[in-house]
This record gives structure tokens, sequence and C-alpha cells, in this order.
């Protein structure tokens, strides 16, 4: 077995990625997603890509999977039946919530629908003391009637989240066992899911992971069927939001650890292929069919949340910090109400797709205004296996222009020229609001959509470089091959942070080692390829609102302690701009993340000569421009043959299976050693 192979499901085509462990080849390989049955679609592109490669399923030693289906199911509302069981008093909680409007200025902002209907959410007595004393045990015989009734409401999964479950799982876990006698579904509890105070969110961390779990664990298990059907013996594995990847058993036990699992191996790809490229701060960009995802590495870091929002829904689980906005290649153009062109977030997605798929879309999208304006091949994707009709492409614009006054490429570039703007957006989300200037960001373009619009993107920004790796369609796929295993253990309790703390937070650090140790052997990660990293979330007393400092190696002592405190008094000021070396600390949580080592793919280099000769192009193409307002040639040349050292000077296009990159004509780009283009504006 010498084949590693990574497939990323989305929301219109599915790409796998394949290396050879031994050789070092590397392929890649997209086809149609199938939104009815997305294990059909990642059987298909595995099937398709061994094919290609000449490879058996039993050849494969390791298998990656990123996909969107907890993202999407939470989106569109296709989750299970839920049920709730809390402790008395707190039924209304999941409704309540902070009692803050979504968008504090927005008088018509509506709050997300409540997972959980009020009929189907019910009270135990019970309560554990914020000291961890029991006051009230739990009464079994109410939480068994209760659990009956739920289940004769055909409910297909529960929710269990006590008050106080974070800092004694005691009667959490005696309602877990209570409920699986009368209940043969789903059942998820908070001690397991978010163990951490703030009650709501921890709550509704708990109910998204009910809410997914019976949609996930059917789609893991036809996938896993599927995959054995072909022959495949390797272990399966899943992305995670963190960028790391969990079995599949762990997957679906724990389905709101999934909910950025696409996205968040793109990052990882991206941060590999800007160090090789030699770039330390990068924003990235990853475009997809329904959506655009961007994150910022400084210093090649993504910040990790611990805190997330996820249409609307607080989850208590650590992600990447990626953003996400409604504007991808399906993403539909319309004008609104007040005569205006909006694009997303509503999306054509893989059926019926924009206009020119000709599966029996009518809208103007993205693609559609790509191919008017000749951007994008108007007869064809997938290096042929994908035709397009340009005709009806040029239909759905015309209508939409008809609509607003406007001419029919300059309706195409009014659509492309809003996608930016709300790609821009986005990007000003992780950098110029949180402190940084994007313009000392190189941005690091992939998706299937990423290249075609870095450069327009990168104007708008003032980005003086973008990066275009080999493969950027297949970049999340990729991602999967160069990552770890991964997993995150939480214990909170709110302590001062002094020396008399001590054996409380040494407590605290054995437990989460025995947990990850428990994770350690159940992945049968060797001894070897285990590591933990240790962090902190740490505030003055009073505050509501912590800091995530590391965590000193070895037990905690005085000297351990007065070192956290430094650390966050330097935090606190990097962050807040001051600090109060006099005031208390308090240490409200501990965390631990367990690395489980594994072989990746090796990204190539190339050792010859840079080629002194320029490329030749495949061909030329009339491409309307803003620059010039109208139509101009433009060489069109094929990503295969370009090597390293070859210049290319815009206005130019590249086409390449998975995507098509766009040079505007005060742009250049080259090719560096690791096959990466490095446009600039030069």
């Amino acid at each position: 077995m010498a084949w590693r192979v990574g497939v990323d499901s989305g929301g219109t085509f599915t790409d796998v990625c394949l290396y050879h462990e031994e050789s070092g080849r590397f392929e890649q390989w997209k086809v149609p997603s199938t939104p009815e049955d997305p294990s059909l679609g990642i059987a298909t592109s595995v099937a398709e890509g061994l094919a290609k490669v000449g490879a058996a399923a039993d050849e494969i030693s390791y298998f990656g999977h990123g996909t969107t289906v907890a993202t999407n199911s939470l989106i569109e509302l296709r989750g299970a039946k839920t049920g709730l069981i809390t402790t008395g008093g707190f039924r209304d909680l999941l409704e309540i919530g902070r009692q803050m409007r979504p968008s504090l200025y927005d008088m018509m902002a509506e709050k997300p629908p409540v997972l959980v209907p009020r009929r189907l959410r019910r009270e135990v007595p019970e309560r554990i003391r914020f000291d961890g004393a029991v006051e009230t045990p739990l009464d079994l015989k109410r939480l068994r009637d209760e659990a009956a009734r739920l289940a004769d409401d055909g409910i297909e999964a529960v929710a269990i989240c006590f008050l106080y479950g974070y800092l004694d799982p005691r009667h959490e876990k005696a309602a877990k066992e209570v409920v699986q006698e009368e209940f043969a579904g789903f059942v998820s509890t908070s001690h397991e899911i978010a163990p951490e105070f703030r009650e709501f969110e921890r709550l509704s961390a708990t109910v998204v992971n009910a809410f997914l779990g019976p949609v996930m664990k059917r789609y893991i298990e036809r996938l896993s069927e599927r995959l054995r059907a072909a022959g495949m013996s390797a272990a399966p594995h899943m992305t995670q939001s963190n960028g790391g990847v969990i079995g599949f058993e762990t997957a679906a036990r724990l389905p709101v650890r999934t909910l950025l699992s696409g996205p968040s191996t793109g990052v990882v790809a991206a941060q590999e292929i800007a160090r090789k490229a030699g770039f330390e701060n990068v924003m990235t960009f990853d475009m997809g069919g329904t959506s655009s995802d961007v994150a910022l590495l400084e210093n090649l870091e993504c910040k990790r949340s611990k805190d997330s929002v996820v249409h609307g829904y607080p989850i208590k689980t650590p992600m990447l910090d990626i953003h996400t906005v409604g504007a991808g290649g399906g993403s539909i153009a319309a004008m609104d109400s007040g005569g205006l062109l909006k694009v997303g977030p509503r999306s054509a997605g893989a059926v019926p797709g924009p206009a020119c798929y000709g599966m029996g879309g009518i809208e103007a999208t993205v693609t559609d205004a790509n191919v008017v304006l000749q951007t994008l091949n108007p007869s064809q994707l997938l290096s042929g296996r994908m035709k397009l009709r340009r005709d009806l492409a040029h239909d759905a614009v015309d209508r939409l222009s008809r609509e607003l006054g406007l001419g029919l490429c300059e309706t195409a570039q009014g659509i492309i020229s809003v996608a930016t703007a709300n790609m821009a957006k986005a990007l000003r989300v992780v950098s110029v609001e949180r402190g940084f200037d994007p313009r000392e960001h190189a941005l690091v373009a992939f998706g299937g959509g990423g290249p075609l619009h870095a450069a327009r993107l990168a104007k708008e920004l003032e980005i003086e470089k973008i990066v275009v790796p080999p493969t950027p369609g297949s970049l999340c796929a990729l991602g999967l091959l160069l990552t770890d295993l991964k997993a995150d253990f939480t214990a909170s309790r709110i302590v001062p942070l002094d020396y008399d703390a001590a054996p409380v937070i040494e407590d605290m650090l054995q437990h989460l080692i025995r947990q990850a140790g428990n994770w350690f052997e159940n992945e049968s990660i060797p001894l070897e390829g285990r590591s933990l990293l240790r962090a902190s979330d740490l505030r003055y007393a009073g505050q509501n609102y912590e800091l995530q400092v590391p965590f000193p190696p070895g037990p905690p002592n005085a000297r351990s302690i007065d070192g956290l405190k430094r650390k966050f008094e330097e935090a606190h000021r990097r962050q807040f701009g001051f600090a109060s070396p006099d005031d208390a600390v308090e240490l409200v949580a501990l965390r631990l993340e367990a690395v489980g080592t594994v072989s990746k793919a090796a990204l190539r280099r190339s050792e010859t000569a840079a080629c002194g000769i320029d490329p030749a192009p495949i061909g030329e193409r009339d491409v309307w421009m803003p620059e010039f307002s109208e139509r101009v040639p433009c060489p069109v040349f094929d990503r295969g043959d370009l090597e390293y050292g070859h210049l290319l000077k815009g206005p130019a296009i590249v086409e390449q299976m998975d995507t098509t990159t766009l040079i505007l004509p005060d742009m250049r780009a080259a090719v560096d050693r690791f096959e990466n283009l490095i446009m600039d504006f030069g």
C-alpha cells in the first residue's frame, strides 16, 4: 500500500488528491458533487482518481476526508428531530440566550430558529453547586419519565446539559445511561462536547452536536460502506475545524467538531505552501462554488478560536479562525428592492448550478459572468470533461442587464465587482478589524475560483503579492495529506493564579493528560508520534473575557505561575493597550491539544536551473476588461507547460484542470521552485 488519498467534498465539486509515498508523485482529480448523497461523489472521485494513476483501492495506505455535510445540515436546518433534558428552571435558556440582538444596531435582525422547540425541552430536578458539591441529587424517576415521553414524541437525538455538568459530570453520565435505556437514538452530553463554564454557549454546542449527530452518523456509515465495497482497508479519517483529523468513529460521535471540516485543511496546505515560498505573513482566499473562506496567518500561524458562531449558533469548540462569506462561483446575482445589483448569498450550488452548466439554472451567477467576459473558458471546464453553454450564460446575464439598464458586459463585470467587494469585506474582517494591515500580507489564492478572482481582490486591498499553488482547486484535499491527527481537551475551573492554587491546577492538568492518553491509544498512535500542546485561559478577577496564553511545560510551581502572569500581562497589553500588574489574575480553563504525528506528503522542489525560454501560449481569447472597456486579445497558457523560471506578463490567462488564473494588464507572474505562480504588480 503506497497511496495517500485526500478527498474534499464541497457544495459544487468533490476534489481528490493522491500522493505516492515512494515516488513522491502527485495527482489530482475533480468531479461534480452529489448533494443528494455526498458519499456517492466521493466514491466516484476516488475510483476515477485511482484509475487515472493505475492503482486499486487496496493500495491506499491513508484516507483523509473533509466534508461540508455538517455545515450544510446546520445552515439548511436539515438535522434530526432533537429533544433536550436540562436542569430544572433552565428549560428556556436555549431560547433566551444572552438576551442580545445578533446585530446591535439592526432593528430588523432575526435570531436563528431554535433547534429544539419548547415542547421537546424537558427539565429534571438536579443541582450541583459552583464548588462541585451536590445540592439536589438527580431525580432518576423523573428523568426516566421524561426520556420515555421524548421517545414517544419520535425524536432522533437527545441533548443533555446540566448547569454545572462541566465541573462534575456525574449527573450527566448517570442521565446518559438512563436515557439510553429508554431511547435508542443519538445522545449528546455537554461534558463531552464543551466541558467549560458559560452555560448558554455550552448548551448551544451540545444541542448542535445532537441535531447533527444522526445526519453525520448516516453519512459516515454510507461512505464507509462504499469505501469498503471498493476494496479499501485503510482506516478513514475526517478533518476537524481545528485543522487536524480524527477517525470516522470520533467524527460520528462529535459532528460539531467538523463544522469547518473542509476549509480548515485549505489553511493547513496554504501554511505549508507559504512557508516553502518564503512568506511569513499571508491571508488565505479559498473561493468555491458556494462561498469564500478567508483566514489570516501571522508568522505562519492561524489564530484559533474557542468561541465561534456558525450560522447564528454559538459553538464552543476549538476552530481555526476562518471567516466565510456567501460569495462563490455559484452565487446568484439579482436586482434588490432598491434597484441595485446584489450577489449572493443565494447559490445555484451543484444542482442546477450556474446557467452555463445546462442543468436547468436560469439565474445569472458569478460563473456565468466570467463566461460572458471570457475570463473563464466559455466552452469547457475540467480539461474538457465538463462542457459549458455560453449561450445560456449570455441569456441569464442579459435578462439581468435589461432589469438594470446596463450593457451585457458591463453587467457581467458588475457582478464580478460586487462579488469582489463582498470578498474584500471578508478579508478586512480577519485583517483590518483585528489590527492587521492587509498590505503587509501576501494573498494565497486557491479553490476553484480563487485564482480567477485573486488579482481583482488584491488590487482592491492593495496587496502586492499573490501566491497561486500548483493545484489550487484541490488544495483542501492536499491539506488532508499535510496535517496530523489532533484532539482538544479542556478542564474548566475558576481559580486564582497563585502559588496556593498549584495543586488544583496540577489535578486539572493530570486529568487532561489521562484523557489525551486514552485518545492516543484509541487512535493507535505510537509513543514516538505523540505530543501535547498546553494552553491556559486567563483573565483579571472581575473581567468577563479571557486571553489564551501558552502553559509552560512541567508541573505548575512558583516559577511557572509567575511566568504565566507575565505572559498574560504581555498579551493583555498587546490586545488592549494596557496591563494591571497589581490586579489579581484568575485561571479559567486549561487546554490540551493532543497531536498524533503521521507520515505526510512532501511538496516537490525543482532542482534544475531556471528556464530561460518564454513559455508558448496554447491559444488566444478575447476577454472583456474594465481597464479597456472592451474586449482585448489575451494569450492563454496551459499550467502544465509552465516551469521554474518562466515569467508571464498580463493580460494573460493560465488554465488547468482544476482552476483558471487571471493575470491583469499591469501584473506579472513568475514560477518559483515549488511550481507556485507568484503574481505581483511590478
